[in-house]
C-alpha cells in the first residue's frame, strides 16, 4: 500500500507531497462519469456549446436528456459530470442569478455568476462534511460591456473566461483542434462559429453523427436569447459542413 494511501479519505487532508487526492478523484469523475464530451466556442458576437446526446434507455423520452441548460434567459451552461450532480449545480446557478437580479435590478453578468459558482465549490473543498461535486460547468453569455463570454467552473473552484474549451473524456484532444484555430476563433462568424464547434466535437470523437446525436445551443448578440437549435436546424449545419468537405 502507498504512503500516500491514507491521505484520500477526507476532501480536508493534505497529502505530504501537497495533494488533495479527493480533489483529483472528483476531477476524474467530472471529466469520465458522463462519458460525453462538451465543446464551448465564443465568436464575434455569439457563443455556442455542443455536446453529445446518449439516451441510456429506449424507454426514456429522448428530449428529457440533455447537459444543456438555461440559468436565464440569456445565460445558458453546458455541464459535464455526473448528471445528478449537474442538476443540483445549476438549481443552485439559477437561484444565484434570480438573487442577484432581485437585489441589484439588472441581469447577473455571466462572468459575476462564474464567480460566484467557483466560491460555493471552493467552499466545498475546505470541510470534510460536503463533497466537491462532480461537475464541470461551461458557462455562455453575451455581456453587454464585454461582449460574449464563455467561462469555465471546475470542481476545485477554479473560473476562467476562454476563446474556446472543452470538457469531458474528449477534452484534451478538442482543445487541442481549438488551438490550431485560436486566432480565427474570435472573428468568426454565427454560421462558422457553430459549424467550427460541430466540426471539433465529430473530428474527436471520429464519426459523423446525425442531428438528433447532439445537442447545440447558442446565444447570438447583446439581445440574444441562449437557445437550443432544433434538429431541423442541426441538421443544416450538418449538411452545410458536408457540402464545404466535398
Amino acid at each position: 500500500m502507498s504512503r500516500d494511501s491514507n491521505y484520500d479519505h477526507h476532501i480536508s487532508i493534505f497529502s505530504p507531497q501537497g495533494r488533495l487526492y479527493q480533489m483529483e478523484y472528483a476531477f476524474k469523475a467530472a471529466s469520465s462519469a458522463s462519458g460525453l464530451t462538451g465543446i464551448a466556442l465564443r465568436g464575434k458576437d455569439t457563443c455556442v456549446v455542443v455536446t453529445q446526446r446518449k439516451v441510456p434507455d429506449r424507454l426514456v423520452v429522448p428530449s428529457s436528456v440533455s447537459h444543456v441548460f438555461n440559468i436565464t434567459s440569456k445565460i445558458g451552461c453546458l455541464a459535464t459530470g455526473m448528471i445528478a450532480d449537474c442538476h443540483s449545480a445549476i438549481q443552485r446557478a439559477r437561484y444565484e442569478a434570480a438573487d442577484f437580479e432581485f437585489k441589484y435590478g439588472y441581469s447577473i453578468p455571466p462572468a459575476v455568476l462564474a464567480k460566484r459558482m467557483a466560491d460555493i465549490a471552493q467552499v466545498n473543498t475546505q470541510s470534510a462534511s460536503m463533497r466537491p461535486l462532480a461537475v464541470v460547468m461551461m458557462i455562455v453569455g453575451v455581456d453587454e460591456e464585454k461582449g460574449p463570454q464563455v467561462l469555465k467552473v471546475d470542481p476545485a473552484g477554479h473560473f476562467l473566461p476562454f476563446k474556446g474549451t472543452a470538457s469531458g473524456a474528449k477534452e484534451q484532444e478538442a482543445t487541442n483542434f481549438l488551438e490550431k484555430r485560436v486566432e480565427s476563433i474570435p472573428e468568426y462568424s454565427f454560421d462558422e462559429t457553430v459549424r467550427t464547434a460541430i466540426v471539433c466535437l465529430g473530428s474527436v470523437l471520429g464519426s459523423d453523427f446525425r442531428g438528433s446525436e447532439i445537442e447545440v445551443a447558442v446565444v447570438q448578440g447583446v439581445q440574444g436569447k441562449f437557445q437550443s437549435l432544433t434538429e431541423e436546424e442541426i441538421e443544416g449545419h450538418l449538411n452545410a459542413i458536408a457540402d464545404e468537405n466535398d
